[in-house]
């Protein structure tokens, strides 16, 4: 049995990908790697869209969430975190367990964070905020933030904004430099089509000076010491080579299509996978906020939405992902970035129907394929 993978993280890896890391490793502290190293580095600049350095960790993108409290805060500094999903929350554990005080925005789960609500709160705190922590595409709910909006508040503050980005690179629209975006994280397992284990920071000039004056504790995820080394096509520590020789020949196809026709890919087989979700009757978890990387939907009354996932992964070999916390059996997820192919969505909404129907319920057979062909088609 073929399996798919549409869950929004790890996603299908393209076979140029696949087969640059079957070669042989090649040792990290030789030309021919940091020679690899550059080309990464200028591609990741491209993909962030900005000019700044961009950092490489071997790691998940957490550790970089990590270092982005621990390379730019210093004890008695203080924070906003925006909590609107399990990711969103990561940012308030990351900050208390650093001992960071933090204003918690709590936003409904399905739901985006108003700005001016950000706004409101970095003018009645004044010099002591130092960042605003934000995620771009909420994974857990399918949620986009308008960071752009977000963007034109904080650069007027002392505060920097930092931005998970995790599933969002490469699917969703982010313009780091036009938009002023201080702080950028990523991963390697979502938009950029690898497997899990890189993990990626863009840093402004703001939020480099914020860094340098930086006293919280740190070792591994210490940035400063990964821009000494970049600035010399190294690594301050053993990275993950076969990872990046992967991630070499992912860049290299983002660059052949070019980022304004892969954000256009996503935008429109995101809206092909909520259209099809709409024909077969079902409900958009986030209907005015969704996002171009993953679709959040709600479980139809009556259906297990645990069964629905764990039938369509293990029964037909096709993987979607549930709900987190307390959305879980209530939604499903239905992942649309990197290298996911229109032929994978449609075996997925051909397998959805199946389980549907096998669970019992009830809708006009074959609306959902029908309707995401015609706007794949579009």
């Amino acid at each position: 049995m073929k399996n798919y993978l549409l869950t929004p993280g790890p996603t299908p890896v393209p076979p140029e990908a696949l087969e640059s890391m079957a070669r042989p490793i090649i040792h990290h502290r030789t030309p021919q790697f940091q020679e690899i190293l550059k080309e990464v580095e200028d591609n990741l600049k491209y993909v962030f869209q900005t000019t700044n350095p961009v950092l490489i960790f071997s790691s998940s993108g957490t550790g970089a969430m990590e270092g982005a409290v621990t390379s730019l805060l210093s004890p008695g500094d203080k924070a906003i975190v925006v909590r609107g999903g399990k990711f969103g929350e990561r940012w308030g554990e990351l900050c208390a367990a650093y001992g960071i005080e933090f204003i918690p925005v709590d936003v409904e789960w399905g739901k985006s964070v108003s700005p001016q609500e950000i706004k409101k709160i970095l003018e009645a705190e004044g010099s002591r905020l130092k960042a605003v922590y934000v995620t771009l595409c909420e994974t857990s709910t399918g949620v986009t933030t308008d960071i752009e909006a977000l963007a034109k508040i904080t650069k007027s503050s002392e505060a920097v904004l930092v931005v998970d980005a995790i599933s969002a690179l490469g699917a969703v629209p982010l313009k780091t430099d036009e938009w002023g975006i201080d702080v950028v994280v990523s991963g390697s397992q979502k938009g950029l089509m690898i497997p899990p284990g890189l993990a990626f920071v863009s840093l402004s000039e703001k939020a480099w000076k914020l860094a340098e004056e930086s006293t919280l504790p740190k070792y591994y995820f210490n940035f400063k010491a990964y821009k000494k080394s970049i600035e010399k096509n190294d690594t301050p520590y053993t990275p993950a080579v076969n990872l990046i020789m992967a991630l070499r020949e992912v860049l290299k196809l983002i660059r052949k299509e070019g980022i304004d026709n892969l954000i256009n890919r996503h935008r429109k087989n995101s809206k092909a996978v909520r259209d099809a979700v709409k024909a077969l009757g079902l409900e958009l978890f986030a209907p005015q906020a969704y996002s171009e990387a993953v679709t959040a939907v709600m479980v139809p009354e009556g259906v297990d939405g645990g069964k629905l996932v764990k039938t369509m992964r293990d029964k037909y070999g096709v993987a979607i992902a549930g709900g987190q916390s307390q959305l879980k059996g209530k939604i499903f997820r239905i992942a649309t970035m990197g290298y996911i192919t229109e032929d994978d969505l449609k075996k997925g909404f051909e397998v959805l129907e199946i389980v549907l129907a096998e669970l019992g319920y009830k809708f006009e057979k074959s609306a959902g394929v029908k309707a995401l062909e015609r706007g794949l088609a579009s």
